[in-house]
């Protein structure tokens, strides 16, 4: 199945997401926020337990932990402790990144 994504401006925000996805797949906006409601709740999931979601012919989405560190603020200049985290990166698969080249 192939798709064609017209962009009327340089940023999408959610509901032009879901408008265009259901006009694609001839399914209701409804059903569509409902399918990225569940997707970001298996990635919250998997990645909560520290595991990478893989997305065929999209990417992959991977949680990264970062350690403590100590920062110094620029106005002020104090020494701050920044807690530790975990942040989720994405990696754009080859497939993806060739068709938009």
């Amino acid at each position: 199945m192939q798709f064609k994504l017209q962009l009327d401006s340089d940023y999408m925000d959610n509901k032009k997401l879901v408008d265009t996805l259901a006009t694609n797949l001839g399914r209701s906006s409804k059903d569509v926020s409902k399918l990225l409601e569940a997707f970001a709740d298996v990635l919250r999931t998997r990645c909560g337990d520290m595991d990478s979601v893989f997305v065929p012919s999209f990417g992959t989405f991977e949680p990264k932990k970062r350690n403590e560190r100590v920062m110094i603020h620029p106005s002020s200049g104090r020494r701050m402790l920044v807690p530790p985290k975990v942040a989720l990166s994405f990696k754009v698969s080859k497939v993806l990144k060739s068709k938009l080249k």
